[in-house]
């Protein structure tokens, strides 16, 4: 079997990734921009928005590592986690959209992280434990 197919995969979901991280910058900056109802300080701390920016920036650095390391993890034996990765991570980014707390939109840029980072290391059973607190907490929202 070619390492292509699987090479696209993880391309794909570093694609993913890469959304997610586009759709929290998208929503921080909407936080950010949201004016309190008082007038005063906008809707979301400063400590908060730059976590959920070093979050962001961080989820983009993992996906650019998954295109640098796409066909070396192919060969890892992720294959069978590979359609509910891909399947995961588009329902994440379509959450972070209508996600309406900020604490729900840190805990999910976190999960993604962690699932980002099980899955550089090219070990499947790494990915189990990650794959399945990120589908709980989607099914959650």
């Amino acid at each position: 079997m070619s390492n292509l197919p699987k090479q696209a995969a993880l391309e794909a979901l570093a694609d993913q990734l890469s959304a997610c991280a586009d759709a929290i910058h998208r929503r921080l900056m909407r936080a950010i921009r949201k004016p309190a109802a008082d007038g005063g300080i906008p809707g979301i701390s400063q400590g908060v928005a730059q976590a959920l920016f070093e979050n962001e920036v961080a989820l983009r650095q993992r996906a650019n590592g998954l295109y640098l390391d796409a066909a070396a993890l192919a060969a890892a034996g992720l294959e069978a986690h590979q359609r509910q990765l891909l399947a995961l991570t588009a329902r994440a980014q379509e959450k972070i959209d209508r996600i309406d707390r900020i604490k729900d939109l840190v805990d999910l840029a976190a999960e993604l992280l962690t699932l980002g980072a099980a899955v550089a290391t090219g070990k499947p059973d790494k990915v189990l434990a990650p794959l399945e607190q990120l589908k709980h907490h989607l099914d959650a929202l």
